[in-house]
């Protein structure tokens, strides 16, 4: 399963959701999902630390200079790890499947503008951590401006 993710509308925000197959289970594709070094590898910005706790923190870098954290908000072993970017929400949960598990990734956030560019990152993340999950090496692929012009579309913007 490679769906392309889907934006909706809901109270006033949005959101993202993507969903993905693993041929794992819930058990290690969460444990994939919340080792810090693996997170570095597929979500932008990470550098590593991450105190793997409700209420604790991830550390980020833009890469301009600027150091933030966000917060753990839910951690359920193995089904959900969600974290408050700024005002950003990300939620990543998993549910036993035959032979694996599904995952889907939703992000929620107030201005859809970028929803097109934020869908094809999130695309291309999601891609590299199936690669990660399946003991492949990273690789990412050169498809980021097609991605773009199918979600443009997609959405409507």
């Amino acid at each position: 399963m490679n769906d392309y993710g889907k934006l909706h509308q809901f109270n006033g925000r949005y959101y993202l959701s993507f969903d993905r197959y693993l041929p794992v289970s819930c058990n290690e594709a969460f444990r994939v999902i919340t080792d810090p070094q693996a997170f570095t590898q597929w979500y932008p910005f990470a550098t590593g630390e991450m105190e793997l706790k409700e209420g604790g923190a991830i550390a980020f870098d833009d890469g301009e200079g600027s150091i933030y954290e966000a917060v753990i908000t839910q951690l359920d072993e193995p089904r959900i790890f969600a974290f408050r970017e700024v005002d950003d929400l990300i939620e990543i949960t998993m549910q036993e499947e035959q032979e694996g598990c599904k995952l889907n990734f939703k992000h929620t956030f107030d201005n859809d503008e970028w929803a097109s560019n934020m869908a094809a990152g999130w695309h291309r993340c999601l891609d590299v951590l199936v690669q990660i999950v399946n003991g492949q090496p990273v690789e990412w692929g050169n498809n980021s401006v097609q991605l773009r012009e199918r979600y443009k579309k997609e959405f409507n913007m």
